[in-house]
């Protein structure tokens, strides 16, 4: 087959959907934190619980996404996720009692399930061998694009048009992209479909050239590797949902509404700079080395801002956080791929991403109610600083040797 190889433009594909996915969905959650307490009046700590039950909805179909994906390919799992997330947007902009937050964000936590890392990487990971890590870096890196543009974008459309129509729009508007663009590409499960290998190779170039060392996972270690990988990137994770859920909320004082939005675009701005450093490091890395060293720049921005919150220190530790911060959302599913290999992968990054996802779940509630426990964001962002810390720890020393050169 002559051209482009189709997994390219299944990345491509999958850059868009991360795009939405991650700007109306992770990122959004700050935003609409913010806008539906200043609208309503309600606390910012009975919003961000009931933000927490997109997180939970989104664990418990992980499992059922991956599988989905695996048995049927991604078109059905993302366009049911397309439709989810524009339906959800619309109505989180029309509710008026808070306990209707709670089904607005049940539809919102489908629609993150299947547009975001597990739903991206099941779709990529069929179509590369050699390019693993670059393809699923290339795909996810949407993400940064979705923090850079869809943040001032809800802010801007809010401001303009009121929280109703302007949350109306901008699910529509998502709506009209997603669904034409995964009904037309995602239309197959793999390479074999159309008669190609992984990479668009032979046989011969993808079993002899790759340069990613071999499957470390074994009967002996496949539960140890798992589970440590598991562990720390919950650990981690769980407080960077925490962060940028909050980010808005706890900017907003130093620097206005329309500065917290500017700094919420430029954390998205390093974050792409980020995966730029990781795609051309990625398939020729250690990937657990790496996921440390963006664990050990979080660490830092966190004590950072827990012990001087100034305008100064919350501007430069939020972009050395959002340099890590794409890495980290990166990395989470690399370094299964990396020990486990693409047949097991579903089931293996599955089961890791459904714990993650239900762990993560408790970010926007636990760094609210931190905040109301603790007396403001910077001694919470301190007790972040130590799970992250954790879980560098247990990534480290979870793995084999062999594995760490990997």
């Amino acid at each position: 087959m002559r051209g482009i190889f189709y997994g390219w433009r299944v990345v491509a594909a999958c850059f868009v959907i991360a795009i939405f996915g991650w700007g109306l969905g992770l990122f959004g959650s700050s935003v609409y934190l913010q806008a539906v307490t200043s609208a309503h009046g309600w606390s910012i700590a009975e919003v961000s619980s009931a933000i927490s039950v997109f997180f939970f909805v989104s664990a418990a179909i992980q499992g059922l996404v991956g599988r989905s994906i695996a048995r049927r390919g991604p078109r059905p799992a993302l366009l049911l996720g397309a439709v989810s997330m524009a339906i959800s947007v619309v109505l989180i902009g029309r509710v008026d009692h808070i306990w209707q937050l709670y089904p607005c964000f049940v539809l919102l936590g489908v629609g993150w399930a299947t547009l975001s890392t597990t739903a991206i990487s099941a779709t990529v990971a069929p179509w590369f061998e050699r390019h693993q890590g670059r393809s699923m870096t290339l795909a996810i890196m949407g993400a940064s694009f979705g923090a850079i543009g869809g943040v001032p974008l809800l802010l801007y459309a809010i401001e303009r048009l009121g929280l109703s129509n302007g949350l109306s729009a901008v699910g529509i508007a998502s709506g009209a992209v997603l669904i034409p663009l995964v009904a037309l590409v995602l239309r197959y499960r793999g390479p074999a479909e159309l008669g190609l290998r992984r990479d668009g190779g032979d046989a011969t170039t993808i079993e002899n050239e790759g340069p990613v060392a071999s499957h470390v996972a074994n009967a002996l270690n496949r539960r140890r590797l798992l589970w440590s990988s598991t562990i720390a990137f919950a650990l981690v994770l769980v407080m960077q949902i925490g962060f940028i859920t909050h980010h808005v909320a706890f900017a907003q004082p130093f620097l206005g509404t329309a500065g917290a939005g500017m700094l919420v675009s430029a954390t998205g701005v390093v974050a792409l700079l980020g995966r730029l450093y990781l795609l051309k490091v990625i398939d020729n890395a250690p990937v657990r080395r790496l996921a440390c060293q963006a664990m050990f720049a979080q660490i830092a921005a966190l004590i950072a801002i827990g012990l001087f919150p100034n305008v100064a220190v919350i501007v430069g530790a939020s972009l050395i956080y959002g340099f890590a911060m794409g890495n980290i959302t990166t990395l989470s599913p690399a370094v299964v791929r990396r020990e486990f290999g693409a047949e097991a992968f579903g089931s293996a990054y599955g089961a890791a991403a459904t714990v993650i996802q239900f762990v993560t779940a408790f970010g926007p509630a636990l760094i609210g109610n931190l905040r109301a426990a603790l007396g403001g964001y910077p001694p919470a962002f301190l007790v972040a600083a130590v799970a992250t810390a954790i879980g560098c720890a247990v990534l480290h020393f979870g793995g084999e040797r062999r594995a760490r050169q990997a």
